[in-house]
């Protein structure tokens, strides 16, 4: 074979390979919608979206193009269709090109300046980059911080509101986000009129609040007009770590239980979606502040994942302490992170949201609702809480420490059911045969605490969501 030819197959085989690598493109849809139950998110043509973000906080500020187009392709591969950013996290902020937010202040008439590389160049950059490989950008306006400091009064939040609103109405993947790590209750009068400026320009973009830690948005705002779904900070402490600094809505030494947030907001009228915005994050330290800490590891984050999805949540939004910060020898380093953030991408838990997102798809979506009663007998606590999740004809159950548990399979349909073990861990999907419609012990068996938590699935045995022989779950977009 002479080399022409050799170039030229590979050349083929990259083109082919392209062809078939191509983005999914969620809002080719249709735009993003609450679902007529009001649990779920949905396209307009009725495809359902699980919502899995990543946290990338300072994405604008620390990353130039082509880190940030290298950052969103791992992102898309890795199954995430969020990615949640600080729009800016000063005024000004500056990017890495050393260009200002706010050149003249909250006067945005000249911004685009002639001949000047500019920061909200950079912005929509990001924007359009993560488009092209079918993810929304969750855009946190303003850090709350900054406006709890008077950075932003309600003047300027109008004029920022209508700059940004008029700037990114006609992206396609775009989410609001409100707040920044704050209460409702700070500031309120600013954050409805950066909402309430927002909104009429963009009508077709969806928006929410994103709260202090261990907070809900429905606290403050689950009758406002402008919030289309809410969202909570189940935060960095573990069981214990309250330290008295608030008065959240879920009981004392109950930190690590973030499904409660979502059984309070579902619990209010009128019914509106939740999810879980800033969880704990991978290695990140326990109770955040002191680096000295134990760090949270993979089987934490996915524990939080599983127990909020469960629970009612309409997705999940991971989070890695060096990711979200953007962190590399050389720069400041906040929270004890020690891993450069391009490493960080090779982390267990980055990686297994993904089987997460597939597991959910692969069933009637919109029916879903969590329901403990298939549980049997008395329930575990804390980590020991096995919790279920069900279909008319399926349910799910998800058990992080391996402790046996009592299922009845009679909360489905079907005289028969076909059962799986599926690895939270590795996506590893095993058939273990076909039950009769009652209640049944089952235990996995790998063991007690072995960091390997499970969900055992159940399905009428007439239908065939999951297939007997298929090791692992088909990916989901």
């Amino acid at each position: 074979m002479n080399i022409r030819l050799i170039v030229l197959t590979i050349l083929v085989a990259l083109s082919v390979g392209a062809v078939a690598q191509k983005a999914y493109i969620p809002w080719e849809h249709g735009k993003l919608k609450v679902s007529e139950e009001s649990r779920y998110l949905k396209h307009e043509d009725g495809t359902p979206f699980f919502w899995l973000g990543d946290t990338g906080w300072l994405l604008p500020e620390r990353l130039n193009r082509d880190e940030a187009s290298y950052y969103l392709e791992q992102c898309a591969k890795a199954g995430y269709n969020v990615v949640q950013v600080q729009t800016i996290n000063g005024v000004p902020a500056m990017n890495v090109y050393g260009q200002s937010s706010h050149p003249d202040g909250y006067n945005f008439k000249d911004i685009n300046k002639k001949g000047v590389y500019g920061y909200w160049d950079h912005m929509d950059y990001i924007i359009d980059t993560a488009a092209r490989k079918g993810i929304y950008i969750g855009m946190v306006c303003i850090w709350g911080g900054l406006v709890k400091g008077g950075a932003m009064d309600v003047k300027q939040a109008q004029a920022y509101g209508k700059f940004l609103a008029e700037r990114y109405k006609d992206r396609p993947n775009i989410i609001w986000f409100i707040g920044g790590d704050v209460k409702g209750d700070v500031k309120t009068a600013e954050w409805e009129m950066l909402a309430n400026t927002i909104r009429p320009i963009c009508k077709d973009h969806l928006m929410t609040f994103h709260p202090f830690g261990r907070t809900i948005s429905t606290t403050w705002f689950n009758n406002a007009d402008w919030l289309d779904f809410n969202m909570f900070q189940s935060g960095h402490r573990r069981y214990g770590q309250r330290k008295g600094d608030g008065d959240y809505p879920i009981e004392e030494n109950t930190e690590e239980d973030g499904w409660r947030f979502v059984e309070r907001s579902l619990a209010v009228a009128p019914l509106k979606p939740v999810v879980d915005g800033e969880p704990i994050y991978e290695h990140i330290p326990q109770g955040l502040h002191d680096p000295n800490e134990t760090r949270w590891n993979d089987a934490d984050v996915r524990r939080y994942a599983y127990w909020s999805v469960f629970a009612g949540s309409f997705g999940h939004t991971y989070g890695h302490s060096s990711i979200m910060q953007f962190y590399r020898p050389g720069i400041g380093a906040a929270y004890g992170a020690t891993i450069a953030w391009y490493d960080a991408l090779k982390d267990p838990g980055f990686n297994q949201m993904k089987y997460l997102k597939n597991l959910m798809l692969a069933f009637p979506y919109f029916e879903r609702v969590p329901d403990q009663s298939v549980i049997a007998g008395t329930n575990g606590e804390r980590y020991d809480r096995a919790i279920a999740t069900r279909g008319s004809d399926y349910l799910l159950v998800y058990n992080y420490s391996g402790k046996p548990m009592e299922i009845d399979l009679k909360k489905v349909s079907g005289a028969k059911k076909n059962v799986w073990w599926y690895s939270a861990k590795s996506g590893k999907l095993t058939y273990i045969g076909e039950f009769d419609n009652k209640v049944t012990t089952f235990q996995h068996d790998s063991g007690y605490m072995s960091g390997n938590d499970q969900v055992l699935i159940a399905v009428d045995a007439s239908k065939e969501y999951v297939k007997k022989e298929w090791t692992e779950l088909p990916t989901r977009n």
